[in-house]
């Protein structure tokens, strides 16, 4: 039996929305009896443990802040894992026991940032980035658990990350990115220090997820070398460790082998996912013969991280789709069993009754080919109420993965359509590029691409169209409100850019230093910076406008919002400002999103005129637990 709550009754029907948690993050115990995860099921991303077979998580981590990302140590005595303070970039990194005693900070905290990267095989180390040393680079070190102390490992500059160690600790390898549309791989020999470049190229790469084989002879990779498509490859050593030439080993026309790759301890196997037109598909190769098997049947869209037992036989992921939360799934590699092992919380949601998309096809100004996925309410009268949701990044892709805040707007009458433009991934090295520095115009210009496209197909009501979007998404919102005021009944400002110069001048050295060549460099192209910036723009705009953001974002800093509220209220334009004293980049925390997600769809329901929906969020006797 279940309850129907009343129509008018928003804000507890969008809670409940708000309120569905995620799980993510797996990694498997030496014996492969459990996984550890990170749940918000207590209303803060924590660490968790559960049976590789699935039942009652036990807690292991109860601390005020969110919890990225976790790893079991190889030895089985520890999870290391990494906290952002207030949602901050400076995350920090601990070790605990799985039973949760013993719980150590290894890095100094402060201001400082430290991304945690993976064990050494004996355990004995974690590798991390960290801007200690200098502000403007995240330099790799191996960090002593027992002592504390931390070794250099690699220089970089700009951003680097170690991807994996060899199994006898003499090498690793290093992720660097030089700029936000370029990166490589280099071999570091941890004697000696001594370093040998793995990939080799001009113009833009996109090279990541490096991998040792278990002898340490091969090195497995993403890459794009010489292709549109990122493929897998394998770089082989000789015996003095000098890399040879990158050899295609898996590659596909049709799809884009995502950043999830997992490679077996034995090193007999790699489990690859494929973005196949925004949705996942899981295949298998066999590293000796290079056959490729195709793996079970998802029964959700969209495979994220995966990791294998230690024993090679199953294969944890994470996976979600448009109508399922996030969640740690399993597969078994010899039968192809598929099972869900946590179950993030859902109470009062009936993930039956959520909206799936299609995909829609449209395109650019220039012809360029332009794709996104229109969600319309149950029972939707068009045309009606709609909101373009933009993407952040830039470098990343729109796919259908589970959004509170769409399904909330869904539940409230509004579609929503969200579109992969110009610099989006996803679509080949060609497309991501369409937009660095002075070609960002274009991109802009995919906005009115994308609102001709749902007014086209007779979805939208012209007169009730609203935009919306985090960090880019955030720009890209100020963007077409400014360019295209007649076009948007109403914004939603989500943490992002809006004026350059001051991201520049405001934002964390390492990100200044690689995204010169995707915005433009503050030192040499002020002109370009400014012509870009909605700011100087902002008398332009007629909507109403909301604006979020965390006061501990140091990737975009607050001041981005600051301005853009001020400027609105001198000028009167109906503007609401929503600042969450204990986040960073992004709300994680349970409360922070439910107020973020209820403003959200109380400021569109009132400024395009919406009507609740047929269906709203259904109350259930029993929710979702993690």
């Amino acid at each position: 039996m279940s309850l129907l709550l009343p129509n008018n009754d928003l804000e507890t029907a969008v809670a409940m929305m708000a309120r569905v948690g995620v799980c993510h993050s797996p990694s498997f115990s030496p014996d492969g009896l459990r996984i550890a995860f990170i749940s918000d099921l207590s209303g803060i991303p924590q660490v968790w443990t559960v049976a590789a077979e699935g039942g009652w998580p036990t807690r292991v981590t109860a601390l005020d802040d969110q919890i990225r990302s976790v790893q079991w140590s190889p030895n089985g005595e520890w999870l290391a894992f990494s906290l952002a303070p207030g949602g901050g970039m400076n995350q920090q990194v601990f070790v605990i026991r799985p039973d949760g005693t013993a719980l150590r900070r290894l890095t100094d905290g402060g201001k400082e940032n430290n991304w945690l990267a993976c064990w050494t095989s004996d355990s004995r180390q974690l590798v991390v980035a960290s801007n200690r040393d200098r502000p403007e680079a995240m330099d790799c070190f191996l960090l002593d658990v027992a002592s504390g102390e931390f070794r250099l490992a690699a220089r970089n500059q700009g951003v680097g990350r170690v991807t994996d160690v060899s199994d006898d600790g003499r090498w690793a390898i290093v992720h660097r990115v030089a700029n936000r549309s370029d990166s490589n791989l280099h071999l570091i020999d941890l004697h000696s220090g001594t370093e040998a470049l793995l990939t080799p190229h001009a113009g833009p790469g996109n090279f990541a997820n490096a991998k040792f084989s278990p002898d340490g002879k091969t090195i497995y990779l993403l890459s794009d070398q010489h292709r549109e498509l990122v493929a897998l490859g394998r770089v082989r050593l000789d015996d003095a460790g000098q890399p040879g030439a990158i050899e295609v080993i898996a590659g596909r026309d049709d799809a884009e082998l995502q950043n999830a790759i997992a490679v077996s301890d034995d090193g007999k196997t790699a489990a690859l996912a494929w973005n196949a037109a925004g949705r996942s598909e899981l295949t298998f190769l066999d590293l000796e013969t290079l056959a490729l098997t195709p793996g079970p049947s998802l029964p959700i869209e969209i495979i994220g991280a995966m990791e294998f037992s230690k024993d090679g036989r199953r294969l944890a992921l994470v996976a979600t789709g448009a109508a399922s939360p996030v969640n740690v799934w399993c597969c078994e590699r010899d039968t192809g069993r598929f099972w869900q092992v946590t179950h993030s919380q859902h109470s009062g949601v009936n993930l039956e009754t959520l909206v799936k998309p299609e995909l829609a096809q449209f395109q650019a100004h220039d012809g360029l080919a332009l794709s996104g996925w229109l969600y319309q309410p149950k029972d939707f009268r068009a045309p009606g109420p709609i909101v373009l949701s933009l993407h952040g990044g830039p470098e990343a892709q729109e796919r259908p993965t589970f959004s509170g805040t769409y399904q909330a707007l869904l539940a409230h009458g509004i579609a929503v359509f969200a579109p992969n433009v110009r610099g989006s991934s996803g679509f080949g090295k060609t497309f991501v590029n369409l937009d660095n520095g002075a070609l960002r115009v274009n991109a802009v210009r995919d906005i009115q691409a994308c609102a001709d496209c749902v007014i086209q197909k007779g979805v939208a009501d012209p007169r009730r169209m609203g935009i919306m979007g985090g960090s880019y998404g955030g720009y890209m919102t100020m963007a077409g409100l400014t360019e295209f005021p007649d076009l948007f009944a109403a914004g939603a400002d989500l943490f992002g850019v809006v004026n350059f110069k001051t991201f520049f001048a405001h934002s964390e050295p390492w990100m200044v230093a690689i995204s010169k060549i995707k915005y433009g460099d503050p030192d040499t192209e002020g002109d370009l910076l400014d012509s870009l910036s909605p700011i100087y723009k902002i008398d332009r705009v007629k909507a109403a406008t909301l604006v979020q953001h965390g006061a501990n974002d140091t990737n975009v800093p607050v001041i981005e919002a600051e301005q853009v509220v001020a400027r609105l209220k001198e000028r009167g334009v109906t503007v609401e400002y929503v600042m969450f004293p204990d986040e960073g980049h992004g709300f994680q925390k349970e409360p922070n999103r439910i107020r973020s997600t209820v403003s959200i769809v109380r400021w569109f329901s009132r400024h395009l005129n919406a009507e609740p929906g047929p269906n709203p969020p259904q109350r259930e006797q029993k929710g979702g637990t993690a």
